[in-house]
């Protein structure tokens, strides 16, 4: 087995801004603006958001179906600031579509403002090995260096180097060597995330040194190498510097995403708790105090030592989905802090126990009491109280923490009630963190709970605040009307039968929106609130996502009745069942790893990640 493609940057310190380098081999065209191209623009068009929202920087996926689909990944240098690697990563996808504008494979490796590199490809090239791509650009100054001195002190500052890549959990490493008392190489090399060791030989493919007499000495040579090293002359104190990229990929990933599991939580400000703490508290995590359970595990009731209860949440170990999940929530609600969201109280990390520590919340989650045929109903003021609550944590989240979180899963079971009933938001596995000026991100992996999901997150993978928003409009619906916004979907505003929000959208246009109103509770209600609320709800739910409102806007038409609201457009309709579901969401895929895709569940019309046996 020999090493993977390795590439060469050259920067010359004062002079030479950057070095791109880009390549379209010649393996095929395509026909322009035809489906295989719709596919390369649309993915290459999200790969900046999908690759710096990756605590790696490294993604890769596909979209697409044979023999259109497109597979591509993307990386930055390990430490870039996301900003900085979100541009490379754009600077690259569009030199690829305007430089191999039919080719249907390319390669781009830019150099500013950070190094990083984006491959597409209509054939897959995830998990396989080979000594293409390669990219060589000419160092044209002199270096003074016998020759076969020069080869055998850069082979061996590269096979250390990829030993040295091979073996960190980082995959990254940096290196120099001696090359005359005047004269350094440094070298910098990266493997892609998801290769192991064994998926690399420590020595240098053939040709890699290619070096050239360019003057009257013989001594004097120009370098041409194709490999991450960089020489240095202390001559005039020039500097030339040469930054290169070994695209390895490791199998292993589950090994990969338990490392930053580790080193993420705990950085946290959260309290540490030891496994016989917490054993102790849960009564041996006995199936008494078991709470309830979904794919990250199962959550428990427990007593600490000072009597504070505390609920428990226990990665199950074999859980790939739930890791990444359990990290995300473990490192953002530690840096959350209001009223409405549930509060984290401390972690355990001991061996392959992954476990976190949360408030107890001792009134269940909402969906207990708006669904449960034998729980007793709640009247409007406690309904309102709740509305007005959740709208406040979201509003915390998207505008008034230190960070712009989107939740992406906002729904009736994931709201938690205390004992006054004031409403907690929980369950940040699938929460995004945007950056600055950022309105909206893109993911091939598509979670949640469907009738929560606003159309464009649904079948095009895009999220926003306005997302957010949308589920926060069905949740306003079922709380008013005690029920569950279906799986059934009507495909016109004629039909008679449809979902919670096409049937909310009916009586509003009717003049009888209070026939929507739980009728056990039909009674004793404020009316002006409830049809202000349904009217809210169904600007929250409209189509399109730039027509709902922001949620400050929300809270201001929840709180002031001197607010003029606009007219509700109409709402989406979605497909009747899951064939023609599927029929427009086909080709949209999971990128994660090698073989995953979406999949939908008819039972609780939840989607979650498939992951290959």
């Amino acid at each position: 087995m020999s090493l993977c493609p390795i590439l060469c940057f050259v920067l010359i310190c004062f002079g030479a801004a950057s070095v791109t380098a880009q390549t379209c081999p010649n393996n095929g065209g395509f026909t322009p603006n035809g489906t295989y191209d719709a596919n390369r623009r649309l993915i290459l068009s999200s790969l900046p958001s999908n690759v710096t929202a990756q605590k790696g920087l490294f993604y890769n996926g596909s979209i697409g179906q044979e023999p259109n689909r497109v597979y591509v990944t993307g990386m930055c240098m390990p430490g870039s600031d996301p900003v900085d690697c979100s541009g490379c990563i754009k600077t690259a996808s569009d030199g690829s579509l305007e430089r191999c504008p039919n080719q249907t494979e390319a390669y781009s490796w830019p150099g500013d403002p950070t190094l990083c590199h984006v491959r597409y490809s209509n054939t897959s090239f995830l998990g396989s090995l080979g000594l293409s791509p390669r990219a060589s650009i000419t160092n044209g100054a002199n270096v003074t260096s016998d020759l076969e001195e020069f080869r055998k002190i850069w082979e061996d500052l590269v096979v250390r180097m990829v030993d040295a890549a091979s073996s960190n959990d980082s995959h990254y490493t940096a290196n120099t060597a001696a090359l005359t008392p005047f004269q350094d190489i440094y070298a910098m090399m990266q493997c892609t995330l998801d290769l192991s060791s064994d998926d690399s030989v420590p020595q240098p493919p053939d040709g890699q040194a290619n070096t050239t007499n360019n003057g009257e000495d013989s001594k004097r040579l120009s370098t041409g190498i194709v490999v991450a090293i960089t020489v240095a002359t202390v001559f005039g104190v020039l500097i030339l510097l040469v930054l290169g990229y070994v695209l390895c990929r490791r199998r292993n990933s589950y090994q990969r995403t338990q490392f930053e599991t580790d080193s993420d939580i705990s950085t946290t400000h959260s309290s540490q708790y030891n496994f016989k703490t917490i054993e102790a508290a849960t009564n041996n995590f006995s199936s008494s105090n078991k709470l309830g359970e979904g794919g990250f595990g199962e959550v428990y009731k427990g007593t600490l030592s000072t009597g504070t209860e505390v609920a428990v949440k226990r990665l199950s170990k074999m859980s790939g989905q739930g890791t990444r999940e359990f990290r995300n929530e473990a490192v953002l609600v530690s840096k959350l802090q209001h009223r409405n969201l549930v509060r984290l109280l401390g972690f355990c990390l001991e061996g392959k126990e992954k476990i976190l520590i949360y408030e107890f919340v001792p009134n269940k989650s909402l969906d207990y009491f708006l669904f449960d045929p034998e729980k007793q109903r709640l009247d409007w003021t406690q309904q309102y109280k709740i509305i007005g609550g959740i709208a406040r944590g979201i509003l915390y989240l998207h505008q008034d923490s230190q960070l712009t979180i989107i939740h992406r899963d906002l729904k009736a079971s994931n709201i938690l009630l205390d004992a006054d009933m004031v409403p907690k938001i929980s369950d940040f596995g699938l929460s995004t963190i945007f950056g600055i000026e950022q309105t909206q991100g893109n993911t091939n992996r598509i979670a949640g709970t469907y009738a929560y999901m606003s159309p464009e997150y649904a079948m095009q993978g895009q999220f926003s605040m306005k997302s957010d928003v949308y589920s926060f409009g069905v949740l306003v619906l079922e709380i008013i009307s005690g029920k569950k916004n279906s799986n059934v979907y009507q495909m016109d505003e004629t039909s008679t039968a449809g979902n919670l929000v096409s049937n909310a959208w009916r009586l509003w246009r009717n003049g009888s929106p209070l026939e929507l109103l739980d009728p056990a509770i039909r009674r004793n209600n404020q009316s002006n609130e409830v049809t202000r609320c349904i009217h809210i709800a169904l600007l929250c739910v409209q189509d399109n996502p730039e027509d709902r409102p922001m949620l400050s806007t929300i809270i201001l038409m929840l709180t002031s009745n001197t607010i003029t609201l606009p007219v509700p457009n109409l709402p989406s309709f979605f497909p009747r069942n899951r064939l023609e579901l599927e029929n427009v969401s086909e080709g949209f895929e999971s990128s994660r790893s090698t073989g995953k895709s979406v999949g939908y569940s008819v039972s609780d019309s939840s989607i979650t990640d498939l992951e290959p046996r």
